[in-house]
């Protein structure tokens, strides 16, 4: 079977071409109209793709406008017609992760009535249009309706033995929760076989993610207890709940939970014999150890870290060790051990054949030189570092922070973090442009947003502005979301 266009750009995404997925679907949407014309189901399904692109890409607002303009006819071909609803669909969903709320269930709530007028009431196509309605009820605090809403879609798919039933009880416990529920979110679910029940584990995890930290706790610890008792401590699915979970308690201060979580799973990695699994979850309990104020249980943490990662071989998994060894050192005080253990990280580095672990280990060890005011050595170490690194990777983006430190004569570049996003922004949209289009490309922050200036030093073509336009859209995107974090 030959891959879709979707499928073509999706795979570009995973290499993180984003502005290259991108620019494939729209070759195919301009084809599509030339040969069948705007408008026509072919038009209108690559409509549809290039807004599964842009939601992918972090940018819902022009995914938006792909979807009103796939749904924008109402076909009279029932084939088509189903593809309709989907993209009305995916307009009411793009339209709630924008934040438009009030929009997102009017949409919604016209895919309802349309499904139910198409289907019937008992058909799963229907309950394909209530499960996101219920979730923009949660989300706009309509409890009541949330749960009757999610309720109708979980009898539904459960009547209809369909898989979406383990979605639904997802957000169902979400809406419970909510209601101020405890002890019975994922009640009756014996009933389900053991691949749904990892469906519906994926999912919460999956919302969770999304959710307010404190909101999705303790839906989380519920999900493990749940997990424990029907798949066992060392299924995989518990596993990531206790992952999620150990991060939660560190956005919301629970250290003592985050820790207990990340010795749970070390243990369980321990039972199966998972050597590499066990040398990730060591440094993360090392870290919330360091992160407790548990100076010394973190540090022994590393080193029983750092020798599962020798025996088991692996000059990269080796180097992040020491690396992330070394700065706990640094911040323990042990300057000569931190050096050490990170100049080791950078020797094994250039060993392995992971360009990313050895651009990470030189930065590191730059900016700790930079701190030990030993510049021209920082400076060297970190610009070879940032060689190695994408521009809007974040420990590029710090690297070149404390490199214009450097370069101003400044010991620390660490509060200078937006002009490093600024500065990685504009070299992540000239490194994708025509090397004679730009006369110069300036990028600011003024008032905690980006302000572009672009200057062309020849007449560009059509083509060439709308990918100028894609390629500043999507970093604005991508860097957006690195000046949100140094926030």
């Amino acid at each position: 079977m030959n891959p879709t266009p979707l499928d073509m750009a999706y795979a570009l995404l995973r290499e993180g071409r984003a502005v290259e997925a991108q620019e494939f679907i729209v070759r195919e949407l301009h084809a599509a109209e030339a040969s069948k014309g705007r408008g026509s189901p072919e038009w209108a399904s690559l409509q549809c793709d290039l807004g599964n692109v842009l939601l992918n890409c972090g940018q819902p607002d022009r995914a938006v406008e792909c979807y009103r303009h796939a749904c924008a006819e109402v076909p009279a071909d029932p084939a088509a017609y189903k593809d309709y609803l989907t993209y009305r669909l995916n307009l009411g969903l793009a339209l709630q992760e924008t934040g438009r709320l009030e929009e997102s269930e009017i949409e919604l709530r016209r895919g309802v009535d349309e499904r139910l007028s198409f289907y019937g009431r008992e058909h799963a196509g229907y309950a394909f249009g209530l499960e996101p309605l219920a979730d923009v009820l949660l989300n706009r605090g309509d409890l009541p309706r949330a749960r009757q809403v999610i309720e109708e879609a979980v009898a539904n798919f459960w009547n209809n033995g369909h898989e979406r039933v383990a979605g639904a009880l997802a957000l169902r416990a979400d809406v419970m929760s909510a209601e101020g529920i405890t002890g019975q979110l994922f009640a009756g679910l014996e009933p389900l076989p053991d691949e749904l029940v990892d469906q519906m584990a994926h999912a919460v995890l999956n919302r969770a993610g999304r959710a307010n930290p404190k909101a999705a706790q303790p839906v989380v610890a519920e999900l493990v207890t749940a997990l424990e008792a029907r798949l066992g401590p060392d299924h995989q699915s518990t596993l990531n709940a206790l992952s999620v979970l150990a991060n939660l308690g560190r956005e919301t201060g629970d250290a003592a939970g985050r820790v207990t979580a990340i010795q749970r799973v070390l243990a369980s990695y321990d039972r199966q014999g998972r050597v590499e699994d066990s040398v990730m979850a060591a440094q993360g309990l090392a870290m919330a150890y360091g992160e407790a104020g548990e100076q010394g249980a973190s540090l022994r943490t590393y080193a029983d870290a750092l020798a599962r990662a020798e025996r088991v071989g692996h000059p990269e998994l080796a180097s992040q060790t020491l690396r992330n060894f070394g700065l706990a050192l640094a911040d323990a005080g042990h300057p000569g051990d931190a050096e050490r253990r990170m100049a080791e990280a950078v020797a094994l580095a250039r060993r392995g054949a992971d360009p990313e672990m050895l651009g990470r280990a030189l930065i590191a060890l730059g900016l700790f030189l930079q701190h030990q005011e030993r510049i021209p050595d920082a400076r060297s170490t970190t610009e070879e570092g940032l060689t190695f690194l994408d521009p809007a990777h974040p420990d590029a983006v710090t690297g070149r922070s404390h490199l214009g430190a450097m370069a101003q004569g400044r010991g620390c570049g660490c509060g200078d973090m937006a002009g490093a996003v600024a500065e990685s922004f504009r070299r992540f949209v000239i490194g994708q442009l025509p090397h004679d289009l730009l006369r110069d490309f300036d990028v600011r922050i003024v008032d905690g947003d980006f302000k572009i200036n672009v200057e062309l030093q020849r007449e560009p073509s059509e083509a060439e502005l709308q990918q100028l336009d894609r390629i500043i859209q999507t970093a604005h995107a991508e860097f957006r979301r690195r000046l949100t974090a140094q926030n």
